[in-house]
């Protein structure tokens, strides 16, 4: 029974040491987890997806980024019900992650110990925002916590644009609406608004896997933050899920070119096409060359891949 005692003691002391005191992922787990990521590296370990990326995932669909992730088997990467400041401002950029919990004082005390002695200045909240860099977007775990779950104003968030150029994602609440409004370029997906400051939560995660709502969030997964909801895309995934979305896009526009000229039937369609159409189709593509969001290149090889 002491031996068993003692076994258990030692998994929680490690636990806590490699967790909770860490509060984050070495360079090294960071790499092994994201191993499919073949591209450049923050020193941090995050995967670096190009900002070209960045921009061009902007103008592709939640469901047509969905549905090429499904097609590869990640079925929990969208989450829903979100309030924001701004509705019509889309949202990409690479995910800084950090995971917050009830406060439990001995558990808090260790964490915020170990932080002044890695040099992390003032409350735990702020923590993540002095590791962001440009093209990031803050994404945190707040459990949903609203009342007193207000883990940034308008102070924190001036910060957090100046360090990343971006907004945030939170599972928790925001404070100071009007000032947060006046940051241009700013955006924020959160559950609700709340004049109450953060009380009783600790940081317990920083650049860690998290869960928000449905979906599960590494670091470094590219997040698209648009009205209907935000879809974190693995940074593997990225080029294939953009120029999928933008293939389809492209796809859709000329089906519906051809519906309005009463040339095809919504039957012909709205099914596998037939080689007729498929030539129709990819003589348009050489027409409308200014149409396409990516590169010649890119769509070659890509329809290597494609089955119509």
């Amino acid at each position: 029974m002491k031996a068993c005692f003692l076994y258990f003691s030692l998994v929680f002391y490690l636990f806590i040491n490699s967790t909770l005191i860490a509060q984050t992922m070495t360079r090294e787990q960071m790499i092994e987890y994201t191993s499919d990521w073949t591209g450049g590296r923050f020193e941090d370990g995050r995967p670096k997806i190009p900002d070209s990326y960045l921009e061009r995932a902007k103008n592709i669909s939640i469901e047509e980024a969905w549905g090429a992730m499904r097609g590869q088997g990640y079925y929990n990467q969208f989450e829903g019900d979100w309030i924001m400041i701004h509705e019509d401002m889309p949202m990409t950029g690479r995910a800084l992650t950090a995971q917050y919990m009830p406060t439990r004082p001995d558990i808090n005390d260790i964490i915020t110990k170990k932080g002044a002695a890695e040099g992390r200045i003032g409350a735990s909240n702020s923590w993540p925002i002095d590791a962001l860099q440009q093209g990031d977007i803050y994404v945190a775990d707040g459990f949903g916590k609203i009342i007193d779950g207000t883990l940034i104003g308008d102070n924190l968030g001036n910060a957090i644009y100046a360090n990343s150029g971006n907004g945030v994602v939170f599972d928790g609440s925001l404070r100071d609406l009007e000032g947060l409004e006046r940051i241009e370029g700013f955006n924020a997906f959160v559950r609700g608004w709340d004049p109450s400051y953060i009380k009783d939560m600790m940081l317990t995660g920083l650049n860690t896997p998290i869960r928000i709502g449905r979906a599960t969030v590494m670091p470094g997964d590219l997040v698209l933050a648009k009205r209907e909801g935000v879809i974190f895309i693995p940074a593997h995934l990225v080029e294939q899920v953009i120029t999928q979305a933008e293939f389809v896009a492209l796809k859709d526009e000329f089906g519906h070119l051809r519906l309005k000229q009463a040339k095809y039937t919504p039957g012909e369609i709205d099914t596998k096409w037939t080689e007729a159409i498929k030539t129709d189709f990819l003589n348009w593509i050489e027409e409308n060359q200014d149409k396409l969001p990516m590169s010649k290149e890119e769509l070659a090889n890509y329809l290597k891949t494609r089955t119509w």
